[in-house]
């Protein structure tokens, strides 16, 4: 469906705004009027990363006339993979203020704002107020629904991207002309069920893909060009380079967008979608040890199973001494309990801690008391333990 014009017209662009937007002015659909549109757009950035790193340099280089950045974390080593906007030398910097340079430095004449906070229920409504459009490059369901809702409450129109290995979806979510994230998905995964990709993996040129959709469609909502995704959800597998479309229906009985919703002010977004189940969580509760405390088990010659439950790519990368991989389905699917050893206390660790909670709930439903696992897993262990080895 084609919709109106976001934002109204600039009064005028500068004869410098004229020589560096030339190829947009000479396209019928956009031209001097589309232009000034963009010039007179606000548009937010939820996060400076794999998403938001080609969605802020082509937002700036198209000439929209204020960005905002919301984005609390610095720049570590393993994010230049795919984060284009950030460079070697911005390691350890804020990842706000290298995105706002990297902006800047592609187009002076655009109005860069930061908040450099995390994005939670108690400003998401303050700092949305304050643009038309917001595009959406987080990476957790906690803050997908947290800006779903915000912008349904303040009648926003977002546009929303996801990655993940091979795979991207892309969707342009308003309430006001169709359907919104909850009508798409009213109910978050399971807690561990879908890995992040911290976890799991993304291919670094596919964040360029699906970041490139979401301005090609911040850029028709605000210049009221073309035919926008609103109802349509856009799939993309880069490894058979397929594009296909699904569509979403405006879902009447949505928690937040129907007819009677339910969700009428902000609710706690993380008990929501449950990063742990509750049962990993009461597995965890008195079972967690240390690095530090693993490390004076391994050189006490403590009785101990050290089982690593990541993926055997990540085993690859980095491990700890003495550990073996048994990765998590096999204990879900409950083929791993019959080789769990009885005459050892089994010490159980993944990446961070997440998995390794989930595992232990079943170990501990199974009869294994006294299995323990590693809070921070791997990463806390190179942090604490072994600072030489590498991170992913």
């Amino acid at each position: 469906m084609s919709l109106p014009p976001l934002v109204e017209p600039a009064a005028e662009l500068t004869v410098d705004e004229v020589r560096r937007y030339s190829r947009h002015l000479i396209i019928p659909d956009v031209g001097m009027d589309g232009q000034k549109r963009l010039k007179n757009a606000k548009v937010l950035a939820v996060g400076a990363g794999g998403l938001g790193s080609p969605a802020l340099m082509y937002l700036a280089a198209a000439g929209v006339g204020t960005l905002g950045i919301v984005e609390f974390d610095e720049v570590d080593e393993s994010n230049l993979q795919r984060q284009i906007i950030h460079s070697q030398a911005d390691i350890g910097r804020s990842k706000a203020e290298s995105a706002r340079d990297s902006v800047l430095g592609i187009n002076p004449y655009v109005n860069v704002v930061l908040h450099e906070e995390r994005l939670e229920a108690e400003n998401v409504m303050e700092i949305f107020s304050q643009y038309d459009l917001i595009v959406d490059g987080t990476d957790n369901f906690a803050t997908r629904y947290l800006v779903n809702d915000a912008c349904v409450l303040l009648n926003k129109p977002y546009v929303w991207g996801s990655i993940y290995r091979f795979d991207g979806q892309a969707s342009v979510f308003w309430s006001e002309h169709g359907p919104c994230y909850r009508c798409l998905y009213p109910e978050p995964p399971p807690p561990g069920m879908v890995p992040s990709c911290a976890e799991g993996g993304v291919l670094g040129v596919l964040c360029a893909s699906i970041g490139s959709i979401q301005v090609t469609e911040a850029i028709k909502l605000l210049a009221g060009v073309g035919d926008p995704l609103v109802g349509r959800l856009m799939i993309y597998d880069a490894l058979e380079m397929q594009y296909r479309q699904v569509k979403v229906r405006k879902d009447p009985d949505c928690a937040v967008c129907g007819e009677n919703p339910t969700v009428t002010e902000l609710i706690d977004y993380e008990a929501f979608c449950g990063v742990v189940s509750e049962e990993a969580q009461e597995a965890a509760l008195g079972s967690t040890i240390t690095p530090k405390q693993l490390k004076e088990w391994i050189d006490s010659d403590e009785k101990i199973d050290i089982i690593d439950v990541r993926e055997p790519n990540e085993f690859e990368i980095v491990a700890i001494p003495g550990a073996r991989l048994i990765p998590k389905n096999e204990f879900l699917m409950g083929s791993a309990l019959q080789d769990m050893p009885q005459d050892r206390r089994i010490v159980l660790h993944c990446k961070t801690g997440v998995r390794s909670a989930e595992v232990l709930a079943v170990l501990k439903s199974a009869g294994f008391s006294d299995a323990v696992h590693v809070g921070g897993g791997v990463i806390g262990w190179v942090n604490q333990i072994e600072p030489q080895k590498p991170i992913y």
